[in-house]
């Protein structure tokens, strides 16, 4: 794996092997949409965003640009472009890290540890210090607002790979393929 592109490739593949959607933009591999959903036990669980991913010609050993797409309060992201301040992205990345850390590691913290001394939305992170309970209701607010499945891309009724039919679907896509019983 010498060549940025082979690994570009690589982590990229991996990145749709897992539970995440991937979305290309512009039939390349440098910039793409990944489904991401808010971390559980924070006031985002149950959000939906859509986050834009641009890898620059010299990935891995340059850091991803990382932005939401929709909508999302937090100190530590800009509200009107979606860009993130996140430290080990910009400024800490190693080639070691790849996507999925970014998704499974990266952002999650992002979002469970907040850091208002270092925003990039000020009202958020005056917010945060100021009355957390508050601050924690206005990003539920804004999760019911703009990261609902619908504002990520995805389809009111399509289903990801993991979910179960229930009987009733079960029973009618059954009858569907082998069609009805003669009387």
């Amino acid at each position: 794996m010498s060549s940025p592109s082979k690994r570009r490739e690589m982590d990229l593949m991996k990145l749709m092997m897992t539970d995440y959607k991937v979305d290309m933009i512009n039939d390349g591999m440098q910039e793409f949409h990944v489904q991401f959903n808010g971390p559980k036990e924070s006031p985002y669980q149950g959000g939906v965003w859509k986050v834009r991913v641009e890898l620059p010609d010299a990935y891995p050993y340059k850091s991803p640009s990382i932005g939401f797409v929709n909508k999302i309060y937090h100190p530590n992201v800009d509200e009107m472009s979606g860009s993130v301040c996140l430290d080990v992205i910009n400024q800490t990345w190693s080639p070691m890290f790849d996507l999925v850390n970014v998704f499974e590691v990266f952002l999650p913290q992002l979002l469970l540890y907040p850091n208002p001394s270092d925003p990039l939305n000020g009202e958020a992170a005056a917010l945060m210090m100021r009355d957390r309970d508050v601050y924690n209701q206005r990003v539920k607010e804004y999760c019911e607002k703009y990261a609902k499945p619908t504002d990520a891309g995805v389809a009111p009724d399509e289903k990801s790979s993991d979910e179960e039919l229930t009987e009733d679907e079960y029973a009618s896509s059954d009858e569907e393929i082998a069609g009805k019983a003669d009387p």
